[in-house]
């Protein structure tokens, strides 16, 4: 199988340890090859690596990196095969339980398998590329009762894709994320009636090439400023409770409604998967619910990195895999005993900003600034301190905005923290990106 070891074959001692085999950890473990690390493991804890690819069998994957468009599984074979043309050794099956460090800073990651143990394996440096993970029904407390029927979007889409099985055949989805978009598409595919996507926000949290190829090309209908208020049924689910929300986002059940439904599937965000992260005791970013990262993508533990999803969540695989291949870099580099200058810039999100990655910068090379913005705006200027501005046409929440800093760029500048602000754009004008 690809992608897949037996647990004998991998060495005691490495250059980089990357934890996680999805896209993130595939694309660290081939910017640690192209950095000239020599010895590189992938620890992933399913029987194959390549993540939540697996279960995307749509199309829409690589338009930015391959050029072309791709299904999850054909971006994750393409990725899988590179890292093992690339002599990189996968350990599948096998979990994570802490990262140690030594006086001398060498670390050892302590793995867990079930044919082996726990086995502590050395390395000089650590990628984490633990992904993330859905948000419950616990999150948001909907109340009412306990029915079976009730799932989170990727969870149905694990059952429909790769076991075969269908949640429902009524189907009411709450949140408008990506997953729960597609899922809406997926399940009319396959003859389910969905009743509805209800959105809590007065805006989508999904892509709009989602929102209008799931929705709108099937005639699915999405209803903003809309939660559900009560959940109904005894064994199975039987029905929910709508309504539109008020002030504070409060449900005004003078104007609910009931729709009879057997699934509720729920596309209510995503959380980085970060247990490892917290018990290391890592500083975290409280926006991003990850670590906090230096230009080198170098969390407050040296030699210790993170990329992709564990880090914030993204909205497209293109842009994870990017930020994986520069992390691995680094953490190569780091490995071979480089050690760049310490950043001495800090970036502030300001105005309609929610938050940027990294979190600091340093002069002298290109940087990628990846941000979303709090609320959607257009036209706009996207202005970095007084040092540049970038005109945009618009700005969404859902949709990641990436910018990149010239090395002249920082070498001109003499303080010590930049914020970036969106701001509406002064009567109009051309735009540089959509």
């Amino acid at each position: 199988m690809l992608g897949k070891m037996e647990a004998t074959k991998w060495q005691g001692k490495y250059d980089v340890v990357v934890v996680g085999g999805g896209p993130a950890g595939m694309g660290a473990a081939l910017g640690a090859r192209d950095s000239g690390a020599e010895r590189i493991l992938v620890v992933d804890r399913e029987a194959e690596a390549g993540g939540i690819l697996l279960q995307c069998i749509h199309s829409g994957f690589g338009l930015h990196y391959f050029k072309e468009e791709l299904t999850g599984p054909e971006y994750a074979e393409r990725f899988l095969k590179r890292v093992l043309d690339s002599n990189v050794d996968v350990f599948s099956n096998a979990y994570v339980s802490g990262v140690a460090t030594d006086s001398s800073g060498i670390k050892q990651v302590r793995v867990m398998n079930e044919k082996m143990g726990v086995q502590a394996i050395e390395t000089r440096s650590v990628v984490l590329a633990m992904g993330c993970r859905e948000r419950t029904r616990g999150s948001i407390r909907i109340p009412g009762t306990r029915p079976s029927g009730i799932y989170t979007a990727g969870l149905a889409q694990k059952f429909v894709n790769m076991h075969g099985y269908l949640p429902g055949k009524r189907i009411v989805i709450l949140g408008s994320g990506d997953i729960g978009l597609i899922m809406a598409r997926r399940l009319a595919l396959e003859g389910c009636e969905v009743k509805g996507v209800f959105e809590i926000l007065p805006y989508s949290n999904g892509l709009t090439r989602n929102i209008v190829q799931c929705l709108d090309d099937f005639g699915i209908p999405l209803h903003l400023s809309t939660t559900v208020a009560r959940i109904h049924g005894r064994d199975r689910i039987e029905k929910v409770t709508v309504a539109p929300v008020g002030p504070g986002l409060q449900p005004d059940l003078s104007r609910s409604w009931d729709i009879d439904c057997d699934t509720l599937l729920l596309s209510i965000g995503l959380i980085p998967e970060n247990e490892l992260s917290q018990g290391l005791g890592l500083a975290l970013d409280p926006v991003t619910s990850g670590p906090v990262v230096s230009s080198t993508l170098e969390t407050s533990m040296p030699g210790l990195f993170a990329c992709g999803n564990v880090l914030h969540v993204h909205d497209l695989v293109d842009f994870v895999t990017q930020e994986a291949l520069l992390a691995g870099r680094f953490a190569g580099e780091w490995a071979q005993g480089v050690r760049r200058p310490r950043d001495n810039i800090k970036l502030t999100a300001g105005q309609n900003v929610r938050y940027c990655v990294p979190q600091t910068l340093a002069p002298g090379r290109e940087h990628t600034i990846y941000m979303r913005c709090k609320e959607p705006m257009k036209p706009c200027v996207l202005k970095v301190g007084d040092l540049m501005e970038k005109k945009l046409r618009f700005v969404v929440p859902a949709e990641m905005i990436t910018l990149k800093i010239k090395p002249d760029l920082l070498e001109r500048f003499r303080g010590d923290s930049l914020e970036i602000n969106i701001l509406p754009a002064v009567g109009g004008g051309s735009s540089e990106e959509e």
